[in-house]
């Protein structure tokens, strides 16, 4: 089987620090070569992959603002495009854009949605919905006016996670700074609960930044580390008391939840979008709705066995799971346009 896997451009596949869509299509380009597939990856020249590397773009846009992001995603997109007759499956990884180029080729496109950016989107999507195959990332994230062939949650590798089976002495905030990820609740949960609170993330919303959370940041009990890569993420997560994500959407998925449980650590987030699919209430974490019922709850983490947050993860959430998951949904595919 030979499969074109689009990844965004923002940042490198994988990504440096920050970049969940790359992370994903790099796990999944990495364990569909492990099983045998012909893949291609089309992704920032500076990608590191053991598939065949396709790229126009040679870095990423997010690390270089002299670059027009639309100028070098419709040059990406197109350069894998002009040659689709040349796999049988191509991977959508990117958007909503790439639907557009959907009916100019023969090769099926199955589209992951990882989530909608803005309701503005969703013409696009119901336009090109006939003449694709939709894969959602959590049955939450689902809109009813589409039409999905299945829910694949995403997957991890558990390699890069340690397990800690004590709780820290500090809580986690890890994500990006802005208002959606609840970083102002974070602080004034920590402070209530008298605990320090470490915050890891790229900054976002400056403004957002500037006027609720660096008034508070004093490196004594508020610290702000920036934005992390794979090693300092393990060391942050697996040693914190808990993991705050007090998020004000509807999460489509929530990478660093899963992340924060395959480290033995609990997660306390509000009660949105996929987090019901992703926690397991009262086991993993706790699912509540304010900042109340979250210092509550930060009492009894302790009780917590943290050697279950990982088993749950390893079952639910492993890259391996995800793999065989996309597998299937290509032969699926190719099955139905046999005919």
């Amino acid at each position: 089987m030979k499969i074109a896997l689009l990844s965004p451009i923002a940042w490198r596949t994988p990504p440096r620090h920050y970049g969940p869509w790359e992370t994903i299509v790099s796990l999944l380009a990495e364990g569909l070569v492990k099983q045998g597939m012909e893949v291609t990856l089309f992704a920032t020249g500076d990608s590191q992959t053991s598939a065949h590397l396709d790229y126009v773009c040679q870095g990423p846009y997010e690390e270089n603002r002299d670059m027009d992001a639309k100028v070098w995603e419709c040059l990406h997109i197109a350069h894998l495009f002009e040659q689709a007759d040349q796999f049988d499956i191509i991977h959508n990884n990117y958007d909503f854009l790439p639907l557009s180029y959907s009916r100019l080729v023969k090769t099926p496109v199955v589209t992951t949605i990882h989530g909608f950016s803005n309701p503005k989107i969703l013409p696009v999507y119901q336009a090109y919905n006939r003449d694709n195959y939709y894969v959602s990332i959590s049955n939450s994230d689902r809109s009813p006016d589409l039409n999905y062939l299945t829910t694949v949650y995403h997957g991890i590798d558990m390699d890069l996670f340690s397990l800690n089976k004590k709780p820290g002495e500090y809580l986690l905030y890890f994500g990006r700074i802005h208002p959606d990820k609840g970083a102002y609740e974070a602080i004034q949960i920590a402070r209530r609960f008298g605990m320090k609170l470490l915050m890891a993330g790229i900054i976002q919303d400056e403004a957002y930044f500037h006027a609720q959370v660096a008034p508070y940041i004093d490196d004594i009990n508020i610290i702000y580390v920036g934005s992390v890569g794979p090693a300092r993420r393990n060391e942050l997560l697996q040693g914190a008391y808990a993991l705050l994500h007090p998020i004000y959407f509807n999460e489509p998925f929530g990478l660093s939840v899963v992340e924060s449980m395959a480290c033995g650590t609990p997660v306390i987030t509000f009660n949105r979008g996929s987090m019901p699919e992703v926690i397991n209430e009262g086991q993993t974490g706790f699912l509540v709705n304010n900042i109340d019922e979250a210092v509550d709850k930060l009492k009894v983490i302790p009780a917590l066995d943290r050697s279950e947050c990982r088993r749950w993860v390893h079952e639910r959430f492993s890259k391996e799971r995800m793999v065989a998951d996309y597998i299937s949904v290509y032969d699926d595919i190719l099955q139905q346009t046999k005919f």
